[in-house]
Formats: structure tokens, C-alpha cells, sequence
């Protein structure tokens, strides 16, 4: 807290000796018994001041200072007590007012560690709050000599308005600009601003500036008369177009102050004026029409080539981006491919042509026929069977196994394909393309699910064996010896089942369809009754079947019944002991001329984070509960789903039980 007031009274200080030094040189251009002065720099050291101070704690005591120094210099140069006392209401009003709006428009204008004042934008706000704020100020000051004179002098008004302005434009901009450059120039590592400017730039810059000493000393030094004091303006055009801000706004400083020293000698095109208050008024206005000439065109200037150098530098940024996606691309194992509506290949990686064998040379996708796609079994892939067009027309669902056969792979490679939509930046479609090989992994997986059912199909003779002398042996022993055959009957029946299983598994995934119509309805009624029949000879509660009317699909009625059966089973069999089972069917479109068909039930549910694991070959879910299976039933039937091109999922209700989800094409809905 020591040091917060230390600092902020040093700063008070400080800003006190500039403020009597500009209060002084203010007085000291007093043209009449009006106390009227041609110039008040003080203004502007009022504006850093108070701006500087205004987040301190103890900024009280920079109004007392003011009050002091205002009446002190005021008194001791002639000025009536009364006056000074005006005089000290008109500035701190003033600074108050340009405090307020300088905190709600240009907040971030004067920051520590920031040059002052960037953007043309800032400068016109600048403006208004130092236009807005003189008003306050010249109003209440010209109404106090109004009170103490008995005469209201709009002359006056008009002066204070235009000197004050100015100078808070001047002043205030050039000390924070002088402060700034000060404060970086201590800071920076490195050569000057002089060193680092080139030869040519040099040059120039000394030959405006002799320009300029010339230009204003022949202007307000020969000549007589306000005709020739446009012409100056050309050198602060010059300036704002070539030089930098700093330089600028130096620039407006030192020969607006020579402007003012002219023509309070009497001298120049403006020292010839009678009426002080025109003249004092036209020598404010000029050079506040040159100031504001030369930074408008700096700062617009400074603003442009941000812009430019922004702009490259996203270029350059843009142009390293591209090269490290394409080198990404280029890399990549996978084959990827960008597709627009119209059929142009925008995008295609060596990977592409690589696994394709082919590559269209006039940058349009050939057709699949040209590529040599196929479908897994070997039959052609239609036009609108590519991934691209399903993308477009809203199709597309999950991966696709393709197999590619062309001259350039006669033995023929499968690849997975996958992609997605993505929106151009002019809003056209295009489809992203992925694919890789996955001929090695497709291959060993079918070697694996012929070889299981081969091994399936062999075990059943042995098996066939071993339970009809089990059953033999079971009808002549007795005691713990028929204990033993009869465990000898069950782990028969368990491999039975898991023979069976993976008979059904193989015949799912690689049996041909053969699509038929199939009115779910009857096949599921159907079922249920054989359930009920079931549970009646087993003398076990009674399911309870709730089933909607059901639509006809285009499916093989074989694998459809087996999908129904092992879905129906397992509500009954996943159902608590002693609660009768509840199974409850019904289906909905489902869009792309498929249905949708729910199976809910009420049994024991599915664990939490196994929705999706339930489909994979071989999971139990409920292992440790006893319940019999082999853990192939769903596995099953997803695959006979997604044979049909449908979809297949688990999800559980909140009261207790399952939901099973899958599609199936209707009946006449893919053509």
C-alpha cells in the first residue's frame, strides 16, 4: 500500500510541474482583458493527467493540485481571484467529463505497454471525447465570466472550444506517444529506429523535414495574408503517407506550435487578423485541420498494411498448412479420395491408386466397372451401390467390404470402405472417401469360420455316439454311477449346443440369401405359439406375448425366423425365476425403405456398458448366473442383420428388462 502511494504520488507531482509549465505559457498568450488566450496546452497535459490517474486510489489529491495550480498561476499573472476560481470549475469539470467518456469509448486506448492511439477508428472517438468534454468545460467556464462580467461572450466560447480541442488533440497525443517511445526505446535490444531505416528512407525523411522548416518559415515569415497557408498542408500529406505515426504526430506538434509562436508575433498568413478571437480561432482550427489531415492518413496508412501483413501471414500460414496436410496425405496407408456432387475427384492420394490399381486421369470418377468393384460374392457393384453416392443421397450407414478386381489386380483385393459428408466453404456437398486393405484379415477370418464348421460338422458323428451309449449306459446303471453317465449327458448336450451354434454361425455369415416376402406378423405369431406350447409341456410360467401388426419385409425367411428365435428366446431364458415372461413386439419405419422392429421384455436386463459388447462372439453377460448358452446367439444375429443391410442394437429400460432394435428392408422399399 506504502509503495501504491509512493508511485501515485510521484506521478502527482510529476503531471503538477508540466501542468504549471503549460498554465504558464497558456497565460502568457492572454490577448485581452477577458483573460483570453490564444493557446492552452494545459488542457492536453490535463488529459494524460487525469486519464494516467484515473484507477489511482488517492486521485483526490491530483484535483486539490490542479485547484492549487490553477488559482496560483492564474492570481499571480493578473488574474482576478474570481476568475481563477472559474477558471479552476471550467478544468476539472473538463477533466471529469473527458475521464468518463475516455473510460466508455477508448478503454483500452492508452494501456501500459501499448503505443497510443492505432487505429483511424480511435481517432475519431479521440475526437468526440475531446470535443464533448471542452464543451463541458468552455460552457461552465464562459457562464462564470458571464456571472463576474455581466457580458456573455460567444467569441470566447468559441475560442476556449477550439484551443482546448486542439491542444488535448496535440498535446495529450504527443506526450503519450513521446512517454511510449521513451519507454519502448529503453526496453528494446538492438539498433535504432534511425539505424534501421535504409538510405533512400533517410533521405527523405530529411528532405521533408527541410521542406517543411521551409514551406512554414516562407509561409509565416514572408508573406502576409491567409492565401498561402493551404499550401502547407501538402507537406503534412506527405508525411502521413510516408513516415511513421510517431513521426506524424512530431510532426503536427512542432510546426503547429510554430504556427501558433507566427502568428502571436503578429506574423504569417493569420497575424495580420484584427479581431483577436478570429485569429486566435483560425490559427486553432488550421492547425487542428493538420493534425487531424496527418494522423488520419497515418493511421489509415498503419491500418492497411496490418492488414496486408496480416494477411500474408495467414497466406504463409495457409500455404505451411496445406503442405503439411498434403505431406500427411501423402504418407497415409489408406486410400482417401474426395468426391463433389458433380463426380470430380478434388483430392486422391498415392494410397488410392495403389490399392485400386487405377486411376482416372481426367480427374472425374470413372464408374465401378472401370475400377473393377464388386461385392464381397463377387457380384458387380451398381453405380449407386459407391459409398459416394449413397453419402449423397443419405444412404450411407457404416463401413463396406468391396472386392477390386481390374487388370491391374487380377487375383482381386478386398478393401473396407468408409466416408462421410462435409460442407465446401461455398456450400457444396462433398464426400469424403477412406478405404484400406483389409484382403489378409478378410481372408484368415473366413479360413477360420470355414475351418470352425467343417470341426462343428465332423464333431457331430462322435457326439451322435457318445450320447447313444450314454443313454444305454444310463438305463443299466444306477447310483453314483448313473450320476456320472448323466453328467456325461449334459456336457454331451452343452457341446451340442455349441456345435449347433457355430453351425448356425457359419451358415449365417456365409450361406447366399435368398430374399423372399416376409410377412413379419405371421412369423412371429407363429413363434409365440410354439413358445406357449413349449412352456406348457415344461409346466413353466406362461410368456405373455404383446405383438403389434408387423410389416412384410424383403428378407431369406430362414435366417429371419432364426434372428426372431434367438431374440424371443433370450427374453424368455433371461427372465427372473417365478415371473412370467412379458415380451411385447412392434415395428415403425425407419427411413431408406427400412423397418424398424422392437422387441422389449421384461427380464433381468443387460449390464451396464455391455450394449454393444453383447454382439460379439462368444460374450455372455450373464455367465456367472447360470443361464445356458454358448454367447454365439447375437452374434448371430447381427450378422444375419447386417447381411440384409440392416442394423441391430441392445438398450435397457429404466423399469427393468431390454429393448432388442434391428432393421429389415420392406418389401418393395429398396426399389
Amino acid at each position: 500500500m506504502t509503495d501504491t502511494w509512493s508511485r501515485s504520488l510521484r506521478r502527482t507531482l510529476g503531471f503538477t510541474v508540466l501542468y504549471v509549465l503549460a498554465t504558464v505559457a497558456g497565460r502568457l498568450t492572454v490577448m485581452d482583458a477577458n483573460n483570453l488566450s490564444m493557446v492552452w496546452p494545459a488542457a492536453g497535459v490535463l488529459a494524460v493527467w487525469f486519464s494516467a490517474q484515473r484507477r489511482s486510489r488517492w486521485r483526490w489529491t491530483d484535483g486539490v493540485a490542479l485547484t492549487a495550480v490553477t488559482v496560483a498561476v492564474n492570481m499571480a499573472t493578473g488574474a482576478p481571484a474570481r476568475t481563477a476560481v472559474v477558471f479552476v470549475l471550467a478544468n476539472l469539470v473538463q477533466g471529469i467529463v473527458f475521464v468518463w467518456l475516455f473510460d466508455r469509448w477508448l478503454p483500452d486506448l492508452w494501456v501500459s505497454g501499448g503505443p497510443p492511439l492505432t487505429r483511424l477508428s480511435e481517432l475519431w472517438r479521440f475526437i468526440a471525447v475531446a470535443s464533448i468534454s471542452t464543451v463541458a468545460g468552455a460552457a461552465l467556464g464562459t457562464s462564470g465570466m458571464w456571472l463576474i462580467t455581466g457580458h456573455y461572450s460567444y467569441e470566447s466560447a468559441l475560442v476556449w472550444l477550439a484551443r482546448n480541442t486542439v491542444s488535448i488533440l496535440l498535446v495529450g497525443i504527443g506526450m503519450r506517444r513521446i512517454a511510449w517511445l521513451w519507454q519502448t526505446r529503453r526496453n528494446r535490444i538492438g539498433p535504432s529506429v534511425w539505424t534501421r531505416l535504409g538510405p533512400a528512407r533517410r533521405i527523405e525523411l530529411c528532405t521533408l523535414l527541410g521542406v517543411s522548416i521551409g514551406s512554414y518559415g516562407t509561409v509565416f515569415g514572408l508573406f502576409d495574408g491567409a492565401s498561402l497557408a493551404f499550401t502547407l498542408i501538402g507537406v503534412t500529406i506527405w508525411a502521413g503517407l510516408r513516415m511513421r505515426t510517431s513521426f506524424v504526430i512530431l510532426h503536427d506538434l512542432a510546426f503547429g506550435t510554430a504556427a501558433v509562436l507566427f502568428t502571436l508575433h503578429g506574423t504569417g498568413p493569420f497575424g495580420e487578423i484584427q479581431s483577436d478571437w478570429v485569429r486566435a480561432l483560425v490559427a486553432q482550427v488550421f492547425v487542428g485541420m493538420v493534425a487531424v489531415t496527418g494522423l488520419a492518413l497515418a493511421l489509415g496508412r498503419d491500418e492497411r498494411e496490418a492488414l496486408v501483413e496480416q494477411l500474408r501471414q495467414s497466406e504463409r500460414a495457409a500455404v505451411e498448412q496445406a503442405r503439411t496436410m498434403t505431406a500427411i496425405i501423402d504418407s497415409m496407408a489408406e486410400g482417401l479420395g474426395v468426391i463433389d456432387e458433380d463426380g470430380r475427384l478434388l483430392v486422391r492420394n498415392p494410397a488410392a491408386t495403389r490399392l485400386l490399381g487405377v486411376a482416372s486421369p481426367d480427374g472425374v470418377i470413372g464408374d465401378n466397372r472401370f475400377y473393377g468393384l464388386f461385392h464381397p460374392d463377387g457380384s458387380p457393384l451398381a453405380n449407386d451401390e459407391a459409398v459416394y453416392e449413397q453419402i449423397f443421397a443419405g444412404r450411407y450407414q457404416e463401413p463396406v467390404d468391396l472386392l477390386v478386381r481390374n487388370p491391374a489386380l487380377p487375383e482381386g483385393r478386398i478393401v473396407q470402405v468408409s466416408g462421410s459428408q462435409v460442407t465446401a466453404a461455398d456450400g457444396r456437398r462433398q464426400a469424403v472417401i477412406v478405404f484400406h486393405d483389409v484382403t489378409a484379415d478378410r481372408r484368415h477370418r473366413d479360413e477360420l469360420a470355414s475351418f470352425a464348421g467343417v470341426v462343428a460338422h465332423d464333431l457331430l458323428n462322435p457326439l451322435t455316439t457318445i450320447e447313444g451309449w450314454s443313454e444305454l449306459l444310463a438305463g443299466d446303471l444306477g447310483g453314483r454311477q448313473g450320476e456320472s453317465v448323466a453328467r456325461i449327458q449334459r456336457a454331451a448336450i452343452r457341446m451340442r449346443s455349441m456345435i449347433n451354434g457355430l453351425l448356425a454361425y457359419t451358415t449365417a455369415r456365409d450361406a447366399s440369401l435368398s430374399p423372399v416376402a416376409v410377412d413379419l406378423d405371421e412369423m412371429v405369431r407363429d413363434i409365440a405359439t410354439a413358445r406357449l406350447d413349449q412352456a406348457a409341456g415344461l409346466s413353466a410360467p406362461m410368456p405373455r406375448f404383446e405383438i403389434d401388426d408387423l410389416a412384410v419385409v424383403d428378407a431369406d425367411p430362414v435366417l429371419t425366423r432364426q434372428l426372431l428365435e434367438n431374440i424371443i428366446g433370450n427374453a424368455i431364458k433371461y427372465t427372473a425365476p417365478g415371473v412370467a415372461p412379458r415380451i411385447a413386439v412392434s415395428c415403425e419405419p425407419a427411413g431408406d425403405g427400412f423397418v424398424r422392429v422392437n422387441i422389449d421384455d421384461n427380464g433381468i436386463g443387460i449390464p451396464a456398458g455391455q450394449y454393444d459388447a453383447i454382439f460379439q462372439n462368444f460374450h455372455r453377460a450373464h455367465a456367472e448366473a447360470g443361464f445356458p448358452g454358448t454367447g454365439l446367439g447375437l452374434a448371430i444375429c447381427k450378422r444375419i442383420v447386417e447381411r440384409h443391410g440392416g442394423t441391430i442394437a441392445a438398450a435397457g429400460h429404466d423399469g427393468g428388462g431390454s429393448r432388442m432394435t434391428f432393421t429389415l428392408p420392406l418389401l418393395g422399399g429398396r426399389g
